[in-house]
């Protein structure tokens, strides 16, 4: 019996709309599931939204609102992206305001603090609500935070419960020393592996009522509540019932491989203080951590002062989805910063998706059916094409290389038909041209399962034209004007 796979994106924060960095990081992690689940894995996949927080509850304030009422709209648009972005269908959308995220993140401090990783004290540090994390002199430039120079550093000055981050120092390096993939790419391992090296300080848990009242409280102080990170990060086992209904938790969790996606910001959370917390609280280690660059836009970061944000919702209105995950997970660096303009996507639809793509199973399937091409024993045959993206995908995670490996294979179509020319073939040397059409239309099949994990309606269009033996009803993808 193959493992059980576990498969987390990171939760947002619900402070405005979905962008496109955000839809890169889903559909990846989406891709991957589905990968497993071709495979033959039992697959858990989860997502959902981090609702707490000073962030959250200055702009609930701003707005007039109390912050349940603001978080809930921006809940339901993130949720829409498993519609949207076809995504898995039986993925599981979690909210830290979830009274069972609630119960489980409370257990999970008092496991923590009865393990004696826990204690108060009084103290005076710099924090950016940018990032809802504290900040040495060192990691700030002129004074700003880098990812949020806009916002004023706040000094915090209070008595707070803090966790024992100093004391898993050695035991996050003999972590990362067993597990020499553990966090992916190489060189996001090796920013990790430096910090944790140059030593670390306790973190601040928990935040005052009076001053943000907006979080979890904390087990048997009301005076309290959770510092933000410290509840979401629980959320990766309270999805799977842990304090509950243990017997999901332990299938995904503790028998099989919990893989997490997150984005460059989130290395130091996921890969150095969720695992001092799982640590703490007596519970496995996550199996490893994939770390994506951010996506720029024009050279710039996305901001909605510069009007360069790209909403998935708009492109999906014109272009589809399929479109959106190809772009995605082809032209977007699998680990380093890439740069998205709509004019790059547009020609890149263009190019290999509506004069590529879509015109090569348009163009096949047409002789097929007019040459009365028998191809009723092809078969969908997954285990050939799981085994040549194994290495890809299951050792480097990397889909662009998956992806390249895809559009040769649509190339090397392109490239047959050009030279065999089954058009004209088929009034001088019929049987050859049948020969030559079943074995694009076993090509064609090859395609349509390697598609399944990144553009899984365009694979069951292709897979359903060849069961059929019939034309795509209308084209896979429409050339767009300018």
């Amino acid at each position: 019996m193959k493992t059980p796979q576990y498969i987390t994106t990171t939760l947002p924060y619900v402070n405005s709309k979905p962008h496109v960095g955000f839809a890169m990081e889903i559909i990846r992690a989406d891709a991957l599931a589905r990968y497993y689940t071709l495979s033959g894995h039992e697959v858990f996949f989860n997502t959902g939204t981090d609702e707490h927080g000073v962030k959250i509850y200055e702009n609930a304030q701003a707005a007039n609102l109390d912050p349940q009422s603001y978080v809930d709209p921006y809940a339901e648009d993130f949720k829409g992206l498993i519609e949207l972005l076809h995504l898995k269908e039986d993925i599981h959308f979690i909210r830290t305001t979830d009274e069972h995220h609630i119960k489980a993140a409370q257990s999970f401090w008092q496991r923590c603090n009865d393990n004696g990783y826990i204690y108060k004290k009084s103290y005076q540090a710099k924090y950016c609500v940018g990032c809802e994390l504290y900040k040495t002199d060192s990691e700030l430039v002129d004074g700003k935070c880098p990812i949020h120079p806009n916002r004023e550093i706040e000094i915090i000055d209070e008595e707070n419960y803090f966790f024992k981050f100093s004391k898993c120092e050695n035991f996050l390096k003999e972590l990362y020393k067993e597990r020499p993939d553990f966090v992916v790419p190489d060189f996001r391992f090796n920013e990790i592996k430096s910090f944790v090296d140059g030593g670390l300080q306790d973190f601040s848990i928990s935040r005052l009522k009076t001053k943000m009242p907006w979080g979890i409280p904390v087990p048997g102080d009301d005076e309290h509540v959770m510092y933000v990170w410290f509840d979401a990060l629980v959320n990766y086992i309270s999805t799977l019932g842990w304090d509950g209904d243990l017997d999901t938790f332990e299938k995904f969790w503790i028998e099989g491989k919990p893989i997490q996606y997150a984005g460059k910001d989130n290395l130091r959370q996921q890969s150095a203080m969720w695992q001092s917390m799982l640590h703490a609280a007596g519970l496995p280690n996550s199996h490893q951590i994939i770390i994506n660059g951010f996506i720029n836009s024009g050279g710039q970061k996305m901001s909605k002062s510069l009007g360069n944000v790209i909403d998935p919702y708009d492109i999906v209105e014109k272009y589809g989805a399929e479109a959106l995950r190809y772009y995605l997970l082809r032209h977007m660096n699998s680990f380093e910063d890439s740069d998205m303009t709509m004019e790059k996507f547009h020609e890149a639809y263009n190019a290999n998706l509506a004069n590529g793509l879509g015109n090569l199973v348009q163009r096949l399937m047409k002789m097929i059916t007019s040459y009365e091409v028998d191809i009723s024993d092809i078969n969908f045959d997954h285990e050939p094409v799981l085994s040549f993206h194994s290495s890809t995908i299951e050792k480097e995670r990397d889909f662009n290389k998956m992806m390249d490996e895809i559009w040769r294979l649509i190339g090397d179509m392109d490239q047959f038909i050009a030279e065999h020319k089954p058009f004209k073939k088929i009034k001088e040397d019929p049987e050859t041209a049948h020969r030559d059409l079943k074995h694009l239309a076993t090509e064609l099949s090859r395609l349509a399962i390697s598609l399944y994990p990144v553009m899984p309606e365009t694979a069951a269009t292709i897979q359903n034209c060849l069961t059929e033996v019939k034309i795509p009803e209308q084209p896979l993808f429409v050339r767009m004007d300018s």
